[in-house]
């Protein structure tokens, strides 16, 4: 399983930093919840402000709903009693949503290499992202290749090559413009000769409005599939977080035509609006595998709903 030979320390080290990057704007991030209540008690006027704040922070209508509706339930019980309640039903609530999405990406290889389709629209960072799973991957004790499947832009391959040469790592690529079902499909064949653990296959990124794209990323599916029947093993979308609603319209579309295994979301240290990651969970029930706050290969971790609930809770200074 991945993150297996993870030191503690470097985790911690994340999830501080996952905390000063998250709270940082005007949001309901790092709004103090005792400012929605100055005298203490909880009502109705209070979870009104507090579900203009979770919309404004793109948790979504739908998700905030369900947020507000188990805060009301408490609040009818009497069990709100003051901000310390508040801040511990929205916590389980907030957590109650996320764990289920908590699924850590396990490396099982069957006859062939491990094929990880890697998905998304350009400008969410899938490259990068391509290239630090590649280097956790190779301090994890596996081998790996990755296919440079996004043709269309010379820029993606140049990209691909360096984390290649980075991480000591080969990359299949082929002319600009050429087929990258193809591509993918000859990086495949390399990865099996080479008894290869784990295929990193990047893709095209154009918008996701655009019906070629996904007719192109479903032929690579099929393509890979009929070398594996069990192939790919995972499709892998990775967003954008700082892109909000419009990141969940994008997940849906993938998950529609692709049928998604996994999501990463990039660039949380970009936006103080984590709440997207809340609409996505809702919505879609897709396991999220990694979450990023930087450049840095260690700046990307593996997806922990308490530590990420605990950090859009953590308003200032404060700790856990």
């Amino acid at each position: 399983m991945f993150g297996k030979k993870e030191k503690p320390e470097k985790r911690d080290g994340f999830i501080k930093r996952l905390r000063a990057r998250i709270n940082r704007g005007d949001s309901w991030l790092t709004y103090d919840l005792a400012n929605l209540a100055p005298g203490g008690t909880i009502d109705e006027d209070v979870l009104d402000e507090l579900e203009a704040l979770l919309v404004m922070a793109d948790v979504g209508v739908e998700t905030t709903e369900r947020i507000i509706s188990d805060l009301q339930k408490s609040l009818a019980r009497k069990e709100l009693k003051d901000v310390a309640a508040l801040r511990n039903g929205l916590r389980a609530s907030l957590c109650g949503i996320l764990a289920p999405v908590e699924k850590p990406l396990s490396i099982e290889k069957p006859g062939g290499p491990f094929v990880i389709l890697m998905v998304g629209v350009n400008g969410a960072g899938k490259t990068t992202t391509i290239g630090k799973l590649a280097r956790h991957l190779k301090d994890d004790g596996y081998s790996v290749m990755l296919a440079a499947g996004d043709t269309f832009r010379a820029a993606a391959v140049e990209q691909l090559q360096a984390w290649g040469e980075r991480n000591d790592v080969a990359v299949i690529a082929q002319q600009a413009g050429a087929d990258p079902a193809a591509v993918i499909f000859d990086a495949w064949e390399a990865a099996r000769a080479r008894n290869i653990d784990v295929l990193l296959a990047d893709t095209a990124g154009r918008l996701q409005s655009q019906t070629g794209l996904m007719d192109e990323l479903a032929k690579v599916k099929r393509v890979v599939a009929r070398r594996d029947e069990s192939a790919p093993h995972e499709i892998m979308l990775v967003l954008d977080a700082s892109q909000g609603q419009n990141a969940l319209v994008q997940a849906e579309k993938f998950h529609e035509a692709l049928g998604l295994t996994g999501i990463t979301v990039t660039k949380l240290d970009g936006s103080a609006k984590g709440g997207i990651l809340l609409a996505i969970a809702n919505r879609l029930n897709v396991p999220v595998r990694f979450i990023g706050i930087g450049e840095a290969a260690e700046d990307m971790q593996p997806f922990a709903a308490d530590d990420f609930v605990d950090a859009l809770l953590t308003s200032g200074g404060q700790g856990k």
